[in-house]
């Protein structure tokens, strides 16, 4: 699992998302998060809980699920590609689903202070992120809509 510094800064780097952060900023941004890893099956938040962080996927898989009146439905699962738990932070909301651990899954957990503070200070990484939350939120919409029907 991720544990120096440099490891994290280099694993962030290799993420869409902050490829044109640079170094420093990026260092910044791993010391101020929390390396957080998690086993198989554990749960790095759960729907309804309230949301603090959000949490970048360094290595690892997490399956994303909501719980609804009929039935569990499965939003799919995110790779050391991305961001996740950023929506509810966002809007200030609960979470909406619960996240799994599928194996071992190393994440940098990013405060909603510091989250903030990234989006003021690197207005370039909000649009793919914001168009990245309207793709989750169209499909989610879908989702529910299906099992309602």
């Amino acid at each position: 699992m991720i544990a120096s510094l440099t490891a994290q800064v280099e694993a962030l780097r290799r993420l869409p998302l902050f490829k044109d952060v640079e170094t420093a900023q990026l260092k910044l941004l791993a010391f101020t998060s929390e390396p957080a890893c998690f086993r198989d099956g554990d749960a790095l938040f759960r729907q309804d809980e309230a949301s603090d962080a959000a949490y970048v996927i360094l290595e690892g898989r997490v399956d994303m699920v909501i719980d609804t009146q009929s039935g569990p439905i499965d939003l799919g699962t995110f790779t050391g590609s991305g961001i996740i738990g950023e929506v509810s932070i966002l809007c200030d909301r609960p979470r909406m689903a619960t996240a799994f651990a599928v194996g071992d899954v190393a994440t940098l957990r990013i405060g909603r202070d510091a989250f903030f503070r990234l989006m003021e200070e690197f207005p370039r990484i909000a649009l793919p992120m914001l168009r990245d939350v309207a793709r989750r939120l169209e499909f989610m919409t879908l989702e529910l809509s299906r099992a309602k029907g």
